[in-house]
């Protein structure tokens, strides 16, 4: 038998080389953790997930790191082999063709708005991950939300604070999977929690009929209604987000006697509203109305709480002193938006 048939690849291994050739010819799959302020812990969790990856088999290396990191950060990043960036264009930059050559299955790239030095092939570090992708090689990498071009004037309205590095929407709408990275309810301030639905909302007009379920079943959001409260606004935005999510609406009321004709007048009006915009209307009773707050919220799995608030007096008659601290404070997992109120007369 000549020597080039004992050579000669057995159906399994053809199949084999097929099969990996169409993996480095065929486009990567793009995964983006999406945050809406600095500090929320893109980065860890962007590592986090290279990290149960590679757990699992994958071959999973270091593409772009930030310059500076949390312990947490760089206790993760000592895990995973790190492709070093070029330097030869005066800043640090991601070596494309290195990363090609290695050819991982993922490759983590942090801080996709970034820059790329004058001189790149690339103006932008996005225009290096397409690259990447194209190349057959997955990427998982992370952006604020102040970076979305298309979505800068909502979020500087909302921050008071300008940025100059922006990334199209059009290029995360290539995502297969995005993934909103929250901040500890504890911290979500009335500007916070706006950013919070811009996020969220970006996240499912990107990828929605992934995102649809993953938020639908656990969003459910409270209002809560007075007299006082700015109920409208509340209800329209509470329903909105409920919708876009396929989430569930609530609105409460806890009781109080004696209220003046005029304010019980314009509480009807209010959960007329909340009838109107097909919520579940609930009257609460109970002598701590925060108490009877939480334990509804518990009972039905509230994800969110939206509640009016003045800076005056108001809530503080009902609800004992400093009532909305307390309500962030005890609502375990729950997010708190607060909304301006009219004061008590």
């Amino acid at each position: 038998m000549p020597e080039s048939e004992h050579r000669r690849p057995n159906p399994e291994q053809l199949l084999q080389q097929v099969e990996a050739a169409e993996r480095r010819h065929s486009r990567g799959k793009l995964k983006v953790f999406l945050g809406y302020a600095s500090g929320v812990g893109k980065s860890f969790r962007m590592l986090d997930e290279g990290r149960r990856r590679k757990m699992r088999g994958r071959d999973v290396v270091g593409g772009a790191t930030q310059p500076s990191a949390s312990p947490e950060v760089e206790e993760l990043l000592r895990g995973f082999e790190i492709i070093p960036p070029r330097t030869d264009l005066g800043a640090p930059a991601i070596d494309v063709p290195a990363v090609v050559r290695r050819h991982p299955e993922i490759c983590l790239i942090d801080g996709l708005a970034y820059r790329n030095p004058p001189g790149s092939k690339n103006a932008q570090r996005w225009q290096d991950v397409e690259d990447i992708l194209a190349s057959g090689i997955s990427v998982i990498t992370s952006i604020n939300l102040q970076y979305v071009q298309e979505r800068q004037a909502q979020v500087e309205a909302i921050r008071g604070k300008a940025v100059k590095e922006s990334v199209p929407e059009s290029f995360l709408r290539t995502a297969d999977e995005i993934e909103v990275v929250d901040a500890p309810a504890s911290q979500l301030e009335r500007q916070l929690s706006e950013l919070r639905e811009l996020a969220l909302l970006l996240a499912a007009d990107v990828v929605e009929q992934d995102i649809a379920p993953s938020y639908g079943t656990h969003e459910r959001i409270l209002v809560c209604v007075t007299p006082r409260s700015n109920a409208a606004l509340m209800i329209h935005r509470a329903r909105r987000q409920a919708d876009r999510f396929h989430g569930d609406l609530c609105v409460v009321y806890v009781q109080q006697d004696g209220l003046a004709p005029a304010d019980q007048q314009v509480l009807d009006q209010n959960l007329s509203r909340a009838r109107e915009a097909q919520a579940q209307v609930q009257v609460l009773h109970g002598e701590d109305p925060i108490g009877a707050i939480l334990r509804f919220a518990a009972q039905q799995g509230i994800t969110q709480i939206f509640v009016g608030h003045s800076q005056q007096t108001g809530w503080r008659s009902h609800f004992r002193a400093n009532p909305v601290e307390r309500l962030i404070l005890e609502a375990d997992g729950m997010d708190v938006r607060i909304f301006p109120q009219s004061p008590t007369p």
